[in-house]
């Protein structure tokens, strides 16, 4: 259960409860776009069972260990820095996202969002892995209890058909283009998973850890087809929306949109848990500075770029954190897919060894 938290922790952030994110990748391809959520399950699934073997078959308690694996010793730490580079842009990113939901949904400065998502993520990360871990647990089933309740009731209950629409939507010509979409939003995403995942080896054997990250695959790919149809109901007005599904909250009840911006904020939290971990685990083993000690160096720098507009950061972001994405799944797969080959080819030949001495 506990990786199966960490893996949702790690994905549902401020990207994929806002809604943007399943809209530009699944909703504005149609009915192809549903095609798109059941192969992103399938790789969620796939990707973090493969990790979790990788990561218990070479003891690897740490993404490092696992890129030198799966891209060798010079590529490993050339993908690391980038990975790096990018966790540290994303601890900005996120902070600036608390401050943007504060100033545009909650009504509230800008700057009190940013500087209380920046003492939480200090607070709770303070203790190092079992902060990340404790953190997840208390975090994520309040996140994922919401976000099931919001999305599976607009889903299921509310008729969009009776939504007044003004503008006519035109579906992509290129429809075929669903198969690439889905393939670059789980490589975009893996990327965090894998920061997050890599560090469960170490509280879990290999069966539970390999079973929690599919099964967690598994969740994510549900709650991605449910908001999916959820978001599909009220086409094209959330084509308009930079946070669709407060929309579709507000179509519920304006107390349902006032929940769903609690979602909101505490996917841009876990994010940040997520991102600032990572960073500053690496940070602390590249400085031989004390890991608390980084975490709040980390943290602190993050505040400048955190005072940029959020759709300005994520629009640099983003992008860069997909094509590096692509590499590590790409290698991790492979990788993955070769040693279970080698693997069962011994285990078959020690069995064939031990029939005949028999």
């Amino acid at each position: 259960m506990m990786v199966v938290m960490g893996y949702l922790g790690a994905v549902i952030g401020a990207g994929f409860a806002s809604g943007q994110e399943i809209v530009q990748f699944f909703v504005e391809y149609g009915s192809c776009g549903l095609r798109g959520t059941i192969l992103a399950t399938l790789l969620f699934a796939t990707s973090g069972g493969m990790l979790l073997y990788i990561a218990h078959r070479k003891k690897a308690s740490n993404y490092q260990d696992i890129l030198t694996h799966i891209l060798g010793t010079r590529a490993g730490k050339i993908v690391d820095l980038l990975l790096a580079l990018f966790l540290f842009l994303g601890i900005s990113t996120m902070l600036s996202a608390s401050g943007a939901v504060f100033y545009e949904h909650l009504y509230l400065p800008k700057t009190l969002g940013i500087f209380l998502a920046y003492a939480l993520v200090i607070i709770l990360l303070v203790t190092g892995k079992k902060g990340l871990i404790v953190s997840f647990n208390l975090l994520v089933p309040i996140k994922l209890l919401l976000l099931l309740l919001i999305t599976g009731y607009a889903a299921l209950f509310i008729d969009g058909n009776g939504i007044a629409t003004y503008t006519t939507f035109l579906s992509p010509a290129e429809t075929n283009y669903w198969f690439i979409a889905s393939l670059l939003y789980v490589a975009y995403n893996f990327s965090l998973a894998m920061v997050v995942l890599a560090e469960y080896q170490t509280v879990t054997n290999a069966p539970n850890g390999i079973a929690g990250a599919a099964w967690g695959g598994v969740i994510l790919g549900g709650l991605l087809v449910l908001t999916y149809l959820a978001l599909s109901k009220f086409l094209p007005i959330v084509t308009h929306y930079e946070v669709p599904m407060l929309y579709v909250a507000g179509m519920i009840s304006p107390q349902a949109k006032i929940i769903y911006t609690l979602v909101l904020w505490v996917g841009i939290l876990t994010t940040a848990i997520a991102n600032a971990y990572g960073f500053s685990q690496r940070f602390a083993s590249f400085t031989d500075m004390s890991y608390s000690a980084c975490l709040l160096i980390c943290m602190t720098l993050a505040l400048p770029v955190a005072m940029q507009s959020f759709s300005v950061l994520v629009g640099t972001v983003y992008p860069l954190f997909g094509f590096l994405g692509i590499i590590i799944l790409g290698a991790l797969i492979y990788k993955a897919t070769k040693d279970m080959a080698v693997e069962m080819y011994y285990n078959i030949k020690k069995l064939i060894k031990g029939t005949r001495e028999a």
